[in-house]
């Protein structure tokens, strides 16, 4: 992370933790000053071009993917060689009508034949939490259903990037709970009429699940220290946020400790606080300052409201914090 820091101009710094710092200004700019091939992970979940007008900013349909391709192109240059780039992009309706837009296809289609990305695979994260959307078609007409899955694709330099699936096991279902319990009762080793052949390593206990490409987390937190900072500064938070549980995957099965992760998209930098958490080296890049300012508030949990609204206002205000 050093390299990188020598390279980033400290007048756009809001603050630097034990392992990171969080930045403030055109994500472009702070791309093109990284390094080559000095990062292991980008994870980031860029603006989506909804039709209607957000608060954080986002494109319109038409420019999106010659936009989001510019990020991408500048990620791959400073992408270590067994890097990845994870980009979570939401789905869009086209204006006036119930037909979804292809948004997010046609960026996929672009990063890997204009950039020269990888499809490493692609995921889905499935949010049950997620309110209905559009209302229009939703719940007015009731012609469409609740749109609940992001796609979240994940992309890399080269055809083997850094993986290790094992990391990210998950929890086993009860009845293969039962099964490890008593093999012997529940199955035998034998080939399967699908042409699987099951044998006794099946029942060998690993300690969870290998996990599927789709990822059901709930964005549903309202209690956090993010949270409990803008209630006492009695401001609003970012409106976008991911769970902490979404980029938490990503880092774990792409990246070893001490490897440097980067958003370029940070919004109140969920990645950053995730990326210290597992001991990973971490750079946010975030547009505007205010944002990135209260995103301090996910690092400083033991401190009192004014001590915190008086760090908050001085990296508005320009300053930096050390941390």
């Amino acid at each position: 992370m050093q390299d990188a820091l020598g390279q980033l101009r400290s007048g756009r710094l809001c603050y630097r933790t034990e392992m990171g710092a969080q930045f403030s200004g055109d994500s472009l700019e702070l791309l093109a000053e990284l390094p080559g091939e000095s990062v292991d992970l980008f994870v980031t979940s860029p603006p989506f071009p909804l039709l209607r007008p957000k608060a954080y900013g986002n494109e319109d349909q038409e420019s999106y993917v010659a936009w989001l391709s510019s990020f991408a192109k500048l990620a791959r240059d400073a992408l270590k060689p067994t890097g990845s780039l994870v980009i979570d992009i939401g789905g869009a309706y086209q204006r006036g009508v119930p037909v979804r837009s292809l948004h997010q296809y046609r960026a996929l289609l672009a990063f890997v034949d204009e950039i020269g990305y990888h499809l490493a695979e692609e995921f889905y994260w499935y949010n049950p939490s997620k309110l209905p959307s559009p209302i229009e078609w939703v719940n007015k007409r009731k012609i469409r259903a609740k749109d609940a899955v992001n796609t979240v694709w994940w992309l890399s330099k080269t055809e083997y990037p850094k993986a290790d699936v094992s990391r990210v096991r998950v929890p086993y279902s009860k009845s293969m709970e039962r099964l490890l319990a008593d093999p012997s009762r529940h199955y035998t080793p034998k080939a399967r009429p699908s042409e699987h052949n099951i044998g006794e390593a099946f029942a060998t206990n690993n300690g969870g699940a290998l996990p599927s490409n789709l990822l059901a987390i709930p964005n549903s937190q309202s209690n956090d220290a993010y949270f409990r900072a803008c209630r006492l500064l009695g401001v609003t938070g970012h409106p976008a946020r991911f769970p902490a549980r979404l980029p938490e995957f990503f880092i774990e099965m792409t990246t070893d400790p001490g490897d440097l992760v980067v958003d370029f998209f940070s919004g109140s930098n969920t990645t950053g606080r995730v990326a210290e958490t597992l001991g990973r080296e971490w750079l946010s890049f975030e547009l505007d300052r205010k944002y990135a300012a209260l995103s301090i508030s996910r690092f400083v949990e033991d401190w009192n409201p004014a001590k915190i609204k008086q760090v908050v206002a001085a990296i508005e205000d320009g300053g930096a914090i050390a941390l």
